[in-house]
């Protein structure tokens, strides 16, 4: 499956071939030898068998001559040892599919409580744009993000509507765009309605660039309704994670605000400045707004929430320990070390281009309690931070809506030039608890509900840009916390949840975004191989 190129994420080395695993999805062990691609139902060889076996090598790489037929039982050897529901794979004959077909078949088909399916986060990266993505926020785009919502599966998913959520410095939709612009057409092709081939593909290719020089022009309209038609040309942009960190007067004292967009590697020495601004001010609360974060290091995620929290509950206690799958109880089978809870990291862990070196003392709030402001686009790592300091006592109020439902995580793995990603474990917090797989809704919300956590259900305002006190969200948890966290105005924040773009590809429209699954994670550096 392909997925949307222009996002920022990160690399994570390339792991080694992994011991051989028995049993398997769709029919149990076996211990015979059969030729090396001889597909036999529920019968698996190792994984290090086809490592690198490609159908077109790479050169100056560890790529031998294969095809893809190996490169599919790497995929089907590689799940079965390592995919956290391995067993719900059906297993079928890797020789009948294209490589990135195949994959999209080795995993589960189940579904969670509310009908959503249990793995929505399955998906494939080219590496090389990958490690341009992970090492410093870099892609191709315009810098800005968008968000949308769509129609029913009934109507073909329109009518879509897709706006700005924000614009990042620096980058050419500065001075184009702005938040609550609503684009209403790409290159002439309908954005609200289209839903033939042709025009799907222009949208993609507009709205999710891939390559940089290349002119594209939207017909939009502003937030006050006036149309203007905007040509940009795409450009290798860089993500700014931490945005408009300020403080808001109240009778209580001064609260902070901080915009985190992603757990990227750049943004540990722009956490750690905007955490010390907000202490030095004497903030009495904080406004974390992580309602288009959809997660990234695991690692990144604990540091905040040290960060935010007294830390007389967070010493010495579990910011979130790892599940594997059955065959893997007490090590991670990627590392080969034994299994150990991630703390409540205190020090800097030296992200690799985040200009601070590992080591040194983060400031922290001391907080007891944290308004969070959350919506579909909160994911991954950054529902970690939710749950792990709920686990903790920390009182954690929600103000926007549902987040995503993603308790669970992976490695990269790059094989012949393509990175896959697929769940490989859960995450649990102090109070062993992780079972949130439709996400975290503010308890006053009516619909699309999961766990349900104290707060407002509260729409997005496209209307005022972030940072804003005057801002929907915003506002409504400065009044939220005056009642004493008590009073919430009536709900208005149900958004459907966002799907990829390749969760509705065998259907005719074939379009859907707004976070891609590139940025929907939850990662996890070895610390025998984590950046320097």
């Amino acid at each position: 499956m392909r997925t949307q190129a222009g996002f920022r994420v990160w690399l994570l080395p390339v792991f080694g071939a992994l011991a051989a695993c028995g049993g398997g999805g769709g029919g149990g062990g076996g211990s015979s030898n059969p030729p090396v691609n001889t597909w036999h139902s529920g019968v698996f060889r190792p994984s290090s068998t086809f490592d690198n076996m490609c159908a077109n090598p790479r050169p100056g790489t560890a790529d031998r001559q294969g095809t893809r037929t190996d490169e599919n039982n790497f995929l089907r050897s590689w799940s079965n040892e390592l995919y956290l529901w391995y067993g719900e794979i059906t297993d079928v004959n890797p020789a009948n599919y294209a490589t990135l077909d195949y994959f999209d078949l080795l995993k589960t088909n189940a579904t969670t409580p509310s009908g959503n399916p249990k793995d929505k986060f399955h998906f494939t990266y080219d590496t090389a744009a990958w490690d341009a993505l992970s090492q410093g926020g870099t892609s191709a785009g315009y810098g800005a993000q968008f968000d949308l919502e769509e129609g029913p599966a009934s109507t073909n998913y329109v009518p879509r509507h897709v706006r700005v959520a924000y614009v990042d410095p620096g980058t050419p939709a500065v001075g184009q765009l702005t938040r609550g612009d609503e684009i209403l057409t790409v290159d002439g092709a309908d954005v609200i309605n289209s839903t033939d081939r042709a025009s799907i593909d222009k949208l993609n290719a507009g709205l999710f660039p891939g390559n940089t020089g290349v002119s594209h022009t939207f017909h939009v309209r502003s937030s006050a309704g006036v149309e203007r038609d905007v040509t940009m040309v795409t450009a290798n942009v860089t993500s700014v994670p931490v945005q408009n960190v300020t403080t808001f007067s109240t009778a209580s004292g001064p609260v902070g605000y901080i915009q985190f967009n992603d757990h990227i590697a750049t943004a540990e020495g722009q956490l750690k400045a905007a955490f010390t601004t907000l202490k030095n001010a004497g903030v009495t609360d904080l406004i974390l707004d992580i309602r288009y974060n959809g997660g990234g290091y695991l690692d990144m995620a604990s540091e905040v929430a040290y960060m935010i929290a007294n830390t007389t509950l967070t010493s010495g206690r579990t910011f979130e320990k790892l599940v594997f799958n059955d065959k893997n109880p007490s090590k991670d089978p990627v590392t080969g070390e034994t299994l150990t809870p991630t703390p409540f990291h205190s020090t800097t862990q030296g992200f690799q281009g985040s200009g601070v070196t590992a080591g040194q003392p983060l400031p922290t709030l001391n907080l007891n309690n944290v308004y969070l402001i959350t919506g579909p686009g909160t994911c991954s790592a950054s529902e970690s931070i939710i749950n792990s300091l709920r686990g903790v006592g920390v009182n954690v109020y929600l103000i926007g809506s549902t987040t995503c439902g993603k308790p669970y995580g992976f490695y990269p793995q790059d094989n012949c030039g393509t990175t896959y990603f697929t769940i490989e474990f859960r995450g649990e917090n102090a109070a062993n608890f992780g079972d949130y797989p439709d996400g975290f809704s503010p308890a006053n919300q009516v619909s699309n509900r999961g766990v349900s956590v104290p707060g407002c259900s509260v729409y997005d305002d496209f209307s005022h840009q972030l940072g804003d006190a005057s801002e929907a969200r915003i506002a409504t948890a400065l009044a939220f916390r005056a009642s004493n966290n008590q009073n919430c105005p009536a709900a208005t924040g149900f958004s459907p949840p966002r799907l990829a773009k390749a969760s509705l590809k065998k259907q005719s429209s074939g379009f859907a975004f707004s976070l891609p699954d590139v940025r929907s994670n939850r990662i996890i550096r070895p610390t025998s191989r984590r950046p320097q």
